[in-house]
């Protein structure tokens, strides 16, 4: 079934005839989730031929492979979707382009062989543009499409997207993209298109809406998190009274994309600015991720994330997480609350029990081992585990969506049973769960493998082991191995026992490791006096320290678990304990929308989801089974297609994959298609699918009105780019002033090719400079044969600075270039200086307490942590080194222009030969012994702009272990002599290696 040419549904068919024309650029922008990738496949079949020569740009690696297959399920084989990556060398490339058909490449590939001539432009048939959102003037794309343009007017460019919201950001981005790909005419399909409506609405799935109630419990942390986001965006909006922040609201708060709002709303002061407003960005982002944690975790993890989150703002230097700046949320009443019920949803703190209740427990505990079972008291309420303190009672509350999918499950089960399915009827008895991302998913599947255990609770026990495993997991969040006694003596190891141990006879019976773990579990329970400590009394003790009242009750916690722990030795074996369970503060975004790959239909079955269902009730075959699966791109389209399930639930909400369902259920006449949709109600689960909605809708009315009303007549060409109409206003070269200028040659510049990862070789060619890539050892940008340019955005500075690597990157300049030049370039929305008054106000204050603390000596070098300071160092070791600062990309290419006025074009030949042997101008090595030069690599203060040059002065690795530290500082510099010299005479053990590499290239 799968194996079958995807039908095309009757808008589909109509928009691809409306775009295939090779004779058209177009620009389509589409809802999501309405088959984007099957429109681009079928036209890709169409182009399909050797003949034709069809450039896929912009396709992330899960995109290619899931286009390659799909184009072999429509028959395009042999060859099929090539691949062109970094790996493919140089001539290769040139003999599969010759080849033509279908080939994904990326952009900054591309650029370079359009370059280089390595591609024939005038064979190109025409280019296909993913994700046209990303499109700016400054990307590789609109590179690719102005080199493509020059030599070749006839090919097309089809350029494709499904995010209708980023064309609403700025001004007018729908005209800037359509200039910069020089497309002709935009086709805008939403779903409430009256042929898109039309085609989805003649067969319908059968929904099932399932609004899912908070507890108590969860309603109030949800409440709490909403009110601390509001009150945070007010103290940001006070904060900051002279800018525009109306886009702020809770509403937007709920999305992915709020933090990148915010920060592009700031970045304009973002050196103005204080640590305080910092820090309450960075709090909007925790707190976004604390609400939808909420509603997708289970109360175990929700509850260790909110202790890491307190931990991270200690007030007390113990913890390892400290932070300067405090998160000011937490010292509300709502922080409070939020940090209260989310323990409570997990466990309850009793006082410590009498030895007389210790002894009633103790006969409890010896009826549960005879009838071995555990958990159950007197009254049926939940009662202490063998492996919890006495003072902690498990409370496990279940997310409301787990009993609900229990029972899904079971009406589905009874579904089945009451209409089974024919033989030739389409579809698969395969329950499919779709949910946001891979933590979710794994909790899914813990908890369909062991639901079968407990009917009354089918959750308990997938909370029983993560509150076994928070146990070991806050047992780590002590302070200290020993703990203060009760009578004031000093303090006493906590791992030291009582003589007596008053063990009653039924328990002396036990095996001896058995036993042993009774005795160390009743010794914290009962009224030993191993633990006399006056819990209220070291609260307070711990509030007087400066702790917050919250951080004192978890660390009060965390001493009485470690306490506990430290006699569980059965406890901590290995197995028993799942310590990557819990999340720390700053770890959360890894896991968002990670595929699940390994969620198939043989393995479900062996992870234990197929054989539990089976085994609990013997019912399913094992071709029905559960599947768990995390929400993807277009590729979730193939999914359906090919387990072409019956039974769906969207147990997170999610508007793209319910249009998948539809486009699914309309592609498939005959097939019966039932969806479960979950939701929590009144939260901001729901709001925010409802705004999702909402926020697509007007994206893409903005985009009718802006395509309507659109100055730019969309039937005619569009000129490349302005620079090209522009007059020369400069008397320099002799001529008259606004003449327009014709040159023979254009200004050449040689880029190295590792610098068209930025915008600057783009905007160089846009000023019609001649951008020539080449593999340079010295240098970025080689502007004349003697003038040659560093280029270091801010990060990659500071970076260059930690790891040594511009020291010899200056080195390396000046001694092969006359004009060494150091260019500094800041980002165009960023601030134009390397540190925030903010930064250096604290800094000043840091220094002042420091010499009120310390009387001593200070190092020489406490200045050293900053940029200029490094900065000053370094041009007064390199004299002739020149240090040019730049605001922008934009002004870097005024800059370059004016550097290269009456001055001789370089050689491409002699820049790239530049650094590979003594004279900077030999050619290259030959026969070159491959392991020697591994060898060569690896050593401290040499790398790749370095290595030609040792290799023609020492004969072999042996003459260079031989020399001196005074012949290895003359060849490869001061500092990168003395690592060398270090590694290779004292040995890898006395000289690590983190840290003091230079990352030469």
């Amino acid at each position: 079934m799968a194996s079958r040419s995807p039908f095309l549904l009757p808008y589909q068919r109509t928009l691809v005839s409306e775009v295939h024309d090779p004779k058209t650029s177009d620009l389509v922008v589409i809802g999501r989730g309405l088959g984007l990738q099957k429109i681009v496949c079928t036209l890709l079949q169409i182009y399909d031929g050797p003949q034709n020569l069809v450039l896929l740009i912009n396709a992330s690696g899960e995109e290619e492979k899931s286009i390659g297959s799909q184009l072999g399920t429509m028959g395009v084989r042999n060859p099929g979707l090539r691949i062109v990556d970094y790996e493919m060398s140089k001539k290769d490339r040139q003999l599969l382009y010759k080849k033509g058909g279908l080939i994904s490449v990326t952009s900054r590939i591309l650029v370079v062989d359009l370059l280089l001539k390595d591609i024939p432009v005038e064979l190109i048939t025409g280019m296909v543009i993913l994700h046209a959102e990303k499109v700016t003037p400054t990307s590789l794309e609109c590179f690719v499409v102005r080199l493509f343009r020059k030599e070749n007017k006839d090919g097309f460019v089809k350029a494709f997207s499904d995010q209708p919201e980023q064309f609403t950001q700025g001004m007018f981005p729908l005209k800037s993209v359509i200039t910069e790909l020089q497309l002709k005419r935009t086709h805008i399909y939403p779903r409430f298109h009256e042929e898109v409506q039309t085609s989805l609405g003649r067969r319908k799935a059968d929904v099932v809406e399932l609004y899912v109630p908070m507890t108590p419990k969860m309603q109030d942390i949800h409440q709490g998190i909403v009110h601390c986001i509001s009150a945070t965006l007010n103290e940001l909006k006070k904060s900051n009274s002279t800018l525009d922040l109306d886009d702020l609201t809770v509403e937007n708060a709920y999305f992915a994309s709020f933090d990148s709002i915010v920060r592009r709303q700031l970045d304009s002061v973002w050196h103005k600015i204080g640590p305080k407003t910092k820090q309450l960005v960075n709090d909007l982002g925790t707190l976004r991720r604390l609400l939808n944690y909420l509603l997708a975790l289970d109360p175990i993890t929700f509850h260790s994330y909110l202790e890491s989150i307190v931990a991270s703002n200690s007030s007390t230097s113990l913890h390892p997480l400290a932070r300067q700046e405090k998160s000011d949320w937490l010292f509300t009443e709502a922080a409070h609350i939020i940090i209260t019920t989310a323990k409570a949803r997990c466990y309850a703190m009793t006082p410590k029990q009498s030895a007389t209740a210790d002894n009633v427990d103790d006969d409890w505990a010896i009826l549960d081992e005879v009838q071995g079972a555990t958990g159950a008291t007197q009254d049926g309420g939940p009662r202490w585990l063998p492996w919890m303190p006495g003072e902690m009672q498990p409370v496990l509350e279940e997310p409301g969506k787990w009993s609900v999918l229990a029972e899904v499950l079971l009406e589905i089960e009874h579904e089945m049973i009451s209409r089974p399915s024919r033989l030739m009827e389409p579809g698969t008895n395969t329950v499919l769960v779709m949910v946001n991302d891979h933590r979710t998913a794994t909790l899914i599947q813990e908890f369909l493998a062991s639901m079968h255990q407990n009917p009354d609770s089918p959750g308990r026990p997938v909370l029983e082991r993560r509150l076994r495993s928070y146990l070991w997991w806050k047992s780590m969040l002590s302070k200290s191995d020993e703990r203060p006694s009760g009578n004031g003596n000093p303090t006493v190891p906590a791992n030291r026992s009582n003589q007596d141990d008053g063990i009653s006879e039924a328990l002396r019976r036990k095996d001896h490791q058995r036993a042993a773990a009774k005795q160390a579990r009743r010794r914290v329970r009962g009224g030993g006096d191993v633990r006399v400590v006056n819990e209220r009394d070291r609260k307070k003790e711990l509030e007087r320290s400066g702790l917050m009242p919250n951080e004192a009750d978890l660390e009060i916690e965390a001493e009485l678990i470690a306490d506990f722990l430290a006699t569980q030795a059965t406890m901590i074996d290995e197995g028993q304990v799942d310590s990557g369970l819990y999340m720390r503060a700053g770890e959360a975004d890894q896991e968002i929308n990670r595929p699940v790959s390994s969620l198939e239909v043989e393995e479900l079955q062996e992870g234990g989801l197929g054989a539990g269902f089976d085994d609990d009730y013997g019912l399913l075959t094992p071709e029905q089974i559960v599947a768990v699966r995390v929400y993807g791109d277009d590729g979730d389209d193939g999914i359906l297609q090919e387990m072409r399930p019956r039974y769906i639930i969207v147990y997170d909400p999610n508007q793209d994959f319910i249009r998948r369902i539809e486009v699914y259920r309309s592609s498939n006449p005959g097939l019966a298609v039932r969806v479960y949709f979950m939701a929590y109600h009144l939260t901001s689960e729901e709001h925010k699918y409802l705004a999702g909605q909402r926020r697509e809708k007007d994206a893409f009315e903005r985009l009718i009105k802006e395509r309507g009303s659109m100055l730019l007549t969309i039937g005619e060409p569009v000129t490349s780019s302005y620079s090209e109409k522009v007059t020369a206003l400069s008397t320099r070269i002799g001529g008259v002033r606004g003449a327009t200028v014709d040159e023979a040659e254009p200004p050449r510049v040689i880029v190295d090719m590792r610098e068209f990862r930025s915008s600057l070789p783009n905007l160089l060619d846009k000023a019609r400079l001649q951008v020539v890539p080449a593999t340079l050892t010295v240098g970025d940008y080689i502007l004349t044969p003697d003038m040659c340019v560093e280029r270091k955005s801010v990060p990659d500075l500071i970076q260059s600075f930690n790891s040594g690597r511009l020291y010899t990157q200056c080195e390396l300049m000046s001694a092969h270039y006359n004009y060494p030049i150091l260019l500094i370039e800041f980002e165009e929305s960023r601030s134009f200086s390397l540190q925030t008054l903010a930064e250096t106000k604290s800094g000043a204050k840091k220094k002042q307490a420091e010499k009120g603390k310390d009387a001593g000596p200070k190092p020489s070098n406490a200045n050293d942590s900053l940029i200029q300071s490094k900065l000053v160092l370094l041009t007064l070791s390199f004299p002739r080194l020149r240090v040019i600062w730049s605001s922008s990309p934009h002004a870097s290419v005024d800059i370059i222009r004016e550097l290269k006025t009456n001055f001789p074009e370089p050689d491409v030949i002699k820049a790239i030969s530049m650094g590979t042997d003594e004279d900077g101008g030999g050619a290259q090595l030959e026969d070159v012994n491959t392991l020697s030069e591994d060898l060569l690599r690896a050593l401290p203060g040499i790398g790749t702009k370095n290595l030609r040059y040792v290799m023609n002065r020492v004969g072999s690795v042996a003459a260079l272990c031989e020399m001196s530290l005074e012949e290895l500082e003359d060849l490869l510099g001061v500092e990168p002599g003395k690592k060398c010299h270090e590694f290779v005479h004292k040995g890898l053990k006395q000289h690590p290696l983190g840290g003091l590499l230079p990352q030469t290239r």
